[in-house]
């Protein structure tokens, strides 16, 4: 893998990181009840359950991935319909309101446990990562494999790192939020905009 592939899908990953959605509302409402230790064994749980995610896509598209160039074909464009949709439907949606919602104090194995269930069995979560990780593989640079494995290890680790800030700076990032409810009006042009340019980036993607 090129490392100017691996830089590119870094800075999309942290850009994605940086736009405030449901895993980081859900690590803000843990750590605002539970205390930052708590808050970062919800982010350890998401992580696992994006790492399981990975694993799955990997196996899955690996053995599409290598088997013809319309196997290839038919799981690119149809990562990039769904992208697409994706960003059409976060460009279309209205909200203004970002709230971490009250969450019941619990400890850390149980925010863990929740979290990482709560995330492995979303399947928005599975789509995601079917569409998201082959816009980044390129056969002729190697084991589609290890490339896909990298990728995952890579998103896997950056959210640790991102949940576990998050979770250090809880208070404070939850009452900035309440304050600035703008924030959700430009979410949805945000995501929307990303999605779309990935979704047009993964179908102009030669094999």
């Amino acid at each position: 893998m090129a490392l100017s592939t691996l830089l590119t899908y870094a800075a999309v990953v942290l850009g994605l990181f940086l736009i405030p959605g449901p895993a980081v509302l859900l690590v803000l409402a843990r750590a605002t009840t539970g205390g930052r230790r708590v808050g970062i064994a919800t982010g350890l749980g998401i992580a696992c359950g994006d790492l399981m995610h990975t694993v799955m896509a990997t196996i899955g598209l690996s053995a599409v991935l290598m088997t013809s160039a319309l196997a290839f074909s038919v799981v690119k464009y149809a990562g990039a319909a769904y992208l697409i949709y994706l960003g059409v439907r976060a460009l279309a949606e209205r909200t203004g309101d970002l709230r971490v919602a009250p969450a019941r104090s619990v400890g850390a194995a149980v925010a863990f446990r929740q979290a990482i269930l709560a995330e492995l069995l979303n399947p928005k979560t599975a789509l995601f990562f079917l569409a998201f990780l082959p816009q980044f593989v390129h056969p002729g640079d190697g084991s589609v494999t290890l490339q896909l494995s990298v990728l995952g290890l890579v998103f896997a680790g950056m959210s640790v790192a991102y949940a576990t800030m998050i979770a250090l700076v809880a208070a404070p990032l939850g009452r900035w939020l309440g304050r600035h409810r703008a924030i959700g009006r430009w979410q949805g042009r945000i995501v929307g905009a990303i999605f779309l340019g990935l979704g047009i980036r993964l179908a102009l993607q030669e094999r």
